[in-house]
């Protein structure tokens, strides 16, 4: 190959290169941009649907609710350790919202996979990848749910371990993400007034351009060689990946960043579902070890208990569902089925997202508020 073709193939995959980097960057910069927009108009709706906790099955559906609107578990989970600390609500009262939270955190995904909504067989993978994680944290619900009504094992057990935990300090942990791409963040809800709808059009037509470009940019990467180091290195194990999920998600102190961007990873076929399963439940992980420092700094004893019943939660999730193959392959299979649903009627991931995270919890608090 003569020289100048061959630095010339170099500078096309230089640019490539540098192209994929900029792609995540605005990526990232889009999914912050609309948690902002949420949080313009959403936050003070979040605080008000929180309040109303007595029943459990409110507090789940509410958490599920309000965690969706401000896209943002952190988010929601630190206004229940708030409203908590401020005798608002009950230990008890707080974990069905703690359980939401979970489940609602993973609206970011789903709204990620709704970007590859003209590709089908892409779309089938993208909405696999968000609805294994959504499925799982399900699934724990359903389990831990009755059985901390039957039993108070959450609210006992995180009681004891903040009792353990009751003289140790806390530290604040640099975001060097959060630095990177809060300018840019700001400068475009500058550049809209933080007017919040408007936001959130621009925001998810960012997500969307920057899908269809690192799809595209990936594409023409030989995706057989990058398939081949995600295959060898760092997804190689189940075990690998949760460690890297955990990793990722405690170094960005996000879970939604790292899910969300391994969605289109899915989509392109980088990454199998069975990769990203346990990256997700290792994201879980990593979440809810952001907040146990951020209560440890507040060194609030009330703080730290709703942040052990999160990490509690996660944790038996993981240790109830994963080591049993029958259960452990559930969320595979129902999120496997609803990705070739979604090819074949590409609107049901919007009839589904509207449904779950939005219509049913609505519908559901208000029936039980007028019940009751």
């Amino acid at each position: 190959m003569p020289i100048a073709r061959l630095d010339s193939t170099r500078l096309h995959v230089a640019l490539k290169i540098v192209g994929i980097f900029a792609s995540l960057y605005f990526f990232i910069v889009a999914i912050g941009a609309m948690a902002h927009a949420f949080n313009l108009f959403g936050r003070e709706f979040a605080e008000s649907v929180l309040e109303t906790t007595s029943n459990p099955i409110v507090g789940l559906f509410l958490g599920v609710l309000a965690t969706a609107i401000v896209q943002s578990s952190s988010t929601s989970t630190s206004i229940i350790v708030g409203m908590v600390a401020g005798g608002a609500i009950s230990l008890e009262g707080a974990i069905p919202l703690i359980m939401g939270a979970n489940i609602g955190t993973t609206v970011t995904s789903m709204l990620v996979s709704l970007g590859h909504f003209k590709r089908p067989h892409e779309l089938q993978r993208a909405f696999a990848g968000a609805a294994v994680h959504c499925t799982f944290n399900v699934i724990g619900v359903l389990v831990l749910l009755p059985l901390e009504i039957a039993t108070g094992l959450l609210s006992h057990a995180s009681t004891l371990l903040a009792d353990a935990f009751q003289d140790v300090g806390g530290m604040h942990l640099a975001n060097p993400l959060r630095t990177a791409t809060q300018p840019a963040i700001d400068a475009l809800a500058w550049l809209v007034r933080d007017q919040p709808v408007v936001l959130l059009v621009v925001s998810i037509a960012l997500t969307y351009g920057m899908l269809v470009a690192i799809v595209k940019l990936l594409r023409s990467l030989m995706l057989a060689r990058l398939e081949q180091f995600f295959d060898t290195h760092l997804f190689r194990s189940a075990g690998r990946a949760m460690l890297l999920g955990l990793l990722i998600t405690f170094a960005v102190q996000s879970s939604s960043i790292p899910t969300s961007l391994a969605i289109p990873l899915t989509a392109a076929g980088v990454l199998k579902l069975g990769q990203l399963y346990p990256f997700a439940l290792g994201a879980n992980l990593g979440t809810t070890l952001t907040a146990m420092l951020a209560a440890l700094a507040t060194a609030s004893p009330v703080a730290v208990t709703v942040a052990f019943s999160h990490v509690l939660f996660n944790l038996l999730g993981i240790v109830l569902v994963w080591p049993i193959p029958a259960i452990r392959r559930i969320p595979l299979r129902v999120a496997e089925r609803m990705g070739e649903w979604a090819m074949r009627q590409p609107f049901m991931p919007v009839a589904f997202l509207s449904l779950v995270y939005f219509i049913i919890p609505v519908t559901i608090v208000a029936i039980v508020e007028w019940m009751g």
